[in-house]
């Protein structure tokens, strides 16, 4: 019985170990279209941007959203 379960384990572990490299690459192409679509969008634009941006902003600033100045997007984008 105990030896059973094991196999199982180290199967399912095989298998979400095989999953997850399939899915780097599509993860990794959704990124770098998601980071030119706020690219263009924030070259777009002025503050206040929408949450979404906001939050993409906050995260490549390291700063809290509401505390993101327009001098810190320009800088963001030179």
């Amino acid at each position: 019985m105990s030896l059973h379960r094991t196999y199982r384990k180290r199967l399912d572990r095989q298998e979400a170990n095989e999953t997850r490299l399939r899915n780097r690459t599509f993860k990794d192409k959704e990124r770098s279209r998601r980071e030119a679509r706020m690219l263009a969008t924030v070259k777009g634009g002025a503050l206040p941007y929408h949450p979404a941006v906001m939050s993409w902003l906050s995260r490549k600033l390291e700063k809290p959203a509401g505390r993101i100045t327009q001098t810190d997007v320009r800088a963001l984008l030179k």
